[in-house]
């Protein structure tokens, strides 16, 4: 990410809100304006961009949206059993030792994200550099790390835009520079949130299609998906069609024997969430890179095979 662009966002309560961003590829975007109270320090007007047609992607911003409402479905989660005293405490122990010996057979990692992916790069969000999504992936074997973090980003427009979407500046990696995509390098892909809510926009390009479109694209390079929450309950943004998105996720995933998914779904906590519902606090965006990089390690480990598609 920029640090220019970064630099523009501002930092409001518990977390940073990230300035609206442009649909790539689209000059003269047709604008829906959406006015609400964001619940944070600053009340904000956040404009909803739509492409000029369907076949474009109708992509909407990550702004403020309705006000997000508790998910009986997705509570916090505290732990991984009961226990207490010695037995817990080894428990734990046992975790940290299996975490700490994840290493993964991708020494080249190319990132590509929106919105929901910003925050763990912004030394904004993150000023330990430790935290961040490259240092993370360091962490688990991962010698370069070239990421491409747009917060209006989609799969449909970044094919189309004019960087072509595969370009990436290199960042916070060992090796800073310019780079792409690579032969031998993993993809971490971090992308849908858009995508989902153009297709219920009215896109006339489908979500399984644009899944496809990024799996011919890696040539059969190792592919991680990171799957999508939302706390909305209407809307395109909402929970439902962030669930049709991994519906789709999961079918292309039979498809490819390359693909993974993580399922961040399943472990974010609630109050990690700013009040737009979807995108992170500070520690939000600090667990999501550890846990990106663990899952990278465990669907991709130095030695063996994962057999299922999902990554928990």
């Amino acid at each position: 990410m920029d640090p220019a662009r970064a630099g523009r966002d501002r930092q409001v309560g518990p977390g940073l809100v990230a300035g609206p961003g442009r649909l790539p590829g689209v000059r003269h975007p047709s604008r829906l304006l959406i006015t609400m109270a964001c619940g944070l320090a600053v009340r904000r007007r956040v404009r909803l961009a739509a492409a000029a047609t369907a076949a474009a992607g109708l992509i909407l911003i990550n702004g403020c949206a309705p006000a997000p409402v508790a998910n009986s479905a997705r509570t916090n989660r505290a732990g991984t059993g009961g226990g207490s005293g010695a037995a817990a405490l080894a428990r734990r122990a046992e975790r940290a030792r299996a975490v700490a010996d994840l290493r993964t057979s991708c020494r080249s990692v190319v990132y590509l994200g929106d919105a929901t992916s910003e925050g763990m790069m912004s030394p904004l969000y993150l000023p330990d550099p430790a935290q961040r999504l490259d240092a993370q992936e360091h962490d688990v074997g991962v010698q370069t790390v070239t990421a491409s973090i747009v917060d209006a980003n989609s799969v449909v427009e970044a094919l189309s835009g004019p960087a072509g979407g595969y370009q990436a500046a290199g960042t916070g990696s060992t090796n800073t520079g310019t780079g792409t995509a690579g032969t031998g390098a993993c993809w971490v892909i971090a992308l849908g949130t858009n995508d989902t809510a153009a297709v219920a926009a009215g896109s006339g390009t489908g979500r399984l299609t644009r899944i496809e479109d990024m799996m011919s694209a890696a040539h059969g390079r190792p592919v991680l998906w990171v799957n999508l929450i939302s706390l909305l309950s209407a809307g395109p943004y909402s929970e439902a069609n962030m669930q049709r998105w991994n519906q789709a996720l999961r079918q292309a995933c039979a498809r490819y024997p390359n693909m993974r998914i993580f399922d961040w779904a399943g472990v974010v906590r609630m109050r990690w969430f700013l009040n737009d519902g979807i995108r992170y606090t500070a520690n939000g965006y600090a667990s999501r890179a550890r846990q990106i990089a663990k899952a990278l390690a465990t669907a991709f480990p130095q030695a063996g095979h994962t057999e299922t598609c999902t990554v928990t």
